[in-house]
């Protein structure tokens, strides 16, 4: 398992390490077939409606 201070948003590669507390409270994580896949607020925001619908990432 990777450490958590090189937690990296699979869509735009920005690093957890270094966020103020409250800014890394709003990273979102995913567990599915390639295991813990987290991304930033900014790319969460931006693909919301994707991941309430369930959208394969190829989608997005």
């Amino acid at each position: 398992m990777a450490d958590e201070a090189d937690t990296r948003c699979s869509r735009c590669g920005r690093s957890r390490a270094g966020e103020p507390p409250i800014e890394a409270l709003t990273w979102v994580v995913e567990s599915g077939g390639r295991g813990r896949v987290w991304l930033c607020p900014a790319c969460a925001r931006r693909h919301v409606r994707d991941i309430e619908g369930k959208l394969p990432d190829e989608y997005w």
